[in-house]
């Protein structure tokens, strides 16, 4: 004769159930495919190209160090680095630049287009440059302050996704014009007094103003290079999205 079958055994370990799945944090990379984009990527070599060719002129023109002393060229340098790779990802459909990277390269980019038009070739700034350039150099110079501006300002407007830029990355950008701004009173220390382009902008210009002044110039140009930056990102954050029309 057999027991009956205990309801509840106390000793018996219980049986683990199916282990419970937590949601993961899927990048959407992972999900979407990506997408080559040709004509972005053209429109960003071709950008770079001009820049280039503005910088071809410029060093062409005159003494190479002397040019490559200036914040034009110097960013002009950097934008193209960048244009060219982001053309290389938009091309292949690979993983776009950091918006640290593509957000300093158009702030020097504009920065430097502003500062040209409204202190250097102004004529109500103390600061304007009385001769004015001819030929090539008048060329170079619409390339490098104009065109090239606006064409980088149309790509980010219109072949950029917006909301990337952070207001973190602002402080970071300006490490670049502060070391500029320690070479550029170096420079002029260290060449002979009476050099061509000793320092290479009128704001700048140790020898006619001073120290004192020159540094206030600096802070003003530090806070309004500032103000630049938290414009893009605050702009970045609300302009409408032109690629979901593309995609």
């Amino acid at each position: 004769m057999t027991a009956p079958i205990p309801r509840d055994i106390p000793d018996l370990p219980a049986v683990p159930g199916p282990p419970a799945l937590l949601p993961a944090p899927v990048p959407a990379t992972a999900v979407l495919p990506r997408v080559r984009r040709p004509a972005t990527a053209v429109f960003r070599l071709l950008t770079a190209l001009l820049a280039i060719t503005g910088i071809a002129l410029e060093l062409a023109m005159g003494s190479a160090p002397r040019a490559l002393s200036y914040f034009t060229l110097q960013s002009t340098i950097i934008l193209a680095a960048v244009l060219t790779l982001s053309a290389r990802s938009a091309w292949t459909a690979r993983r776009p630049l950091p918006p640290a990277v593509t957000g300093a390269a158009l702030l020097y980019t504009v920065t430097a287009a502003l500062a040209h038009h409204a202190l250097l070739t102004n004529p109500a700034s103390p600061f304007a440059v009385t001769s004015t350039p001819t030929g090539w150099h008048a060329l170079a110079g619409h390339l490098l302050h104009t065109a090239v501006p606006l064409a980088v300002v149309a790509d980010w407007l219109l072949l950029t996704p917006p909301g990337r830029l952070r207001l973190r990355h602002t402080a970071a950008w300006l490490a670049y014009p502060l070391a500029y701004l320690a070479f550029s009173l170096t420079r002029g220390e260290l060449l002979h007094p009476g050099t061509p382009a000793r320092y290479p902008y009128p704001f700048l210009d140790v020898d006619a103003h001073g120290y004192r002044s020159v540094l206030g110039n600096a802070l003003l140009l530090g806070l309004a290079v500032y103000a630049v930056a938290a414009l893009l990102v605050a702009a970045d954050r609300v302009r409408p999205n032109p690629l979901r029309r593309l995609l």
